[in-house]
């Protein structure tokens, strides 16, 4: 089936990115300290399973700051999270999560200038204000810019699907050569993508890591998961990266499309054969005085076999 794949659509953080993401720039709007406004925040965000949650917790730990009692902690999937932490309800999420609780955004300015250094931007809000915008940053993998160059010149369509925002998603794609982007997209909205595409008689592989991609990897023709992903995202997945290299996609289309290629051959070569045989074996041309002794044909039967065998170990040399 991986032969058939025309369109890969790739997850950003975490899958495009090594998703080891770190707090690069704060605009605090609040009364409160950085390291007071960020225990707040990380406190809350170590209850989460998102990439970015880890930046918090990471800095908790760099800084010896101390864990904040969190209570009514929720996790709204696509949007954020929220806590309570000393009886104050702390929003955290993007932008679609100021949306969702009608919330008047007061710092797009602020926010692109974070998406402009290729930031992800966290909105941080208290009594339905914003008291924070913080950008968390990553790294996109080594390997990620040539991946995308070989899938381009095997007319493979390469798409970016992210719940992040516009400008920050459009300019890690313009870096790694990427020239489509889905963006600000929720989980439910990446797996509708997905059943979009392939009602378009596209045959669709779909890349990810985190519990937000594992509808969509369901849906998807292949789900392929790299092997730092949630467990959830590998569980949903058809094919798992071991070595967490990107490359390793075009490895298997490539052995996908080998083992096809031989399968034909080895149809091609029995069916000849038989073909060749079987009139002999029944003793149609006997009166020709053509004719096989059973024991010949026996070992021409058991030639053919190790004939077939042979061919399908040349995909031994394929580099998995």
């Amino acid at each position: 089936m991986l032969g058939k794949t025309n369109v890969v659509i790739f997850d950003k953080t975490g899958t495009l990115t090594y998703g080891k993401l770190k707090i690069a720039e704060i605009f605090n709007f609040s009364s409160r300290s950085k390291d007071e406004l960020l225990q707040i925040v990380g406190s809350i965000e170590t209850k989460s399973t998102h990439p970015i949650g880890k930046a918090f917790t990471d800095y908790l730990e760099e800084k010896k700051l101390k864990q904040l009692e969190v209570n009514d902690f929720e996790n709204i999937s696509g949007y954020g999270v929220i806590g309570k932490v000393n009886n104050k309800k702390i929003i955290i999420g993007n932008s679609k999560i100021l949306e969702k609780y009608n919330i008047e955004n007061t710092h797009k300015q602020d926010e692109i200038k974070l998406a402009n250094n290729a930031n992800s931007i966290v909105y941080v809000v208290q009594d339905g204000i914003i008291i924070a915008l913080i950008g968390v940053n990553d790294i996109v993998r080594s390997e990620t810019k040539e991946t995308i160059g070989k899938l381009k010149d095997r007319n493979i369509q390469t798409i970016m699907l992210t719940g992040d925002n516009k400008e920050t998603a459009q300019k890690i794609a313009n870096e790694i050569g990427i020239t489509e982007v889905i963006s600000n997209v929720l989980p439910k909205e990446k797996s509708k993508t997905i059943s979009d595409l392939k009602n378009k008689n596209n045959f669709v592989m779909m890349c990810g890591d985190g519990i937000n991609d594992s509808p969509a990897l369901a849906n998807a023709d292949i789900g392929v998961s790299v092997n730092s992903g949630t467990d959830i995202a590998i569980d949903s997945s058809d094919v798992i990266l071991t070595k967490n290299d990107l490359n390793s996609i075009i490895n298997l289309i490539n052995i996908s499309k080998k083992t096809i290629k031989i399968i034909k051959q080895n149809l091609f070569w029995a069916f000849f054969y038989n073909s060749l045989m079987i009139p002999v074996a029944i003793g149609l041309f006997k009166r020709f005085g053509v004719a096989i002794n059973p024991m010949i044909a026996s070992l021409a039967m058991v030639l053919s076999s190790i004939t077939v065998v042979l061919n399908t170990l040349r995909l031994k040399k394929q580099k998995v």
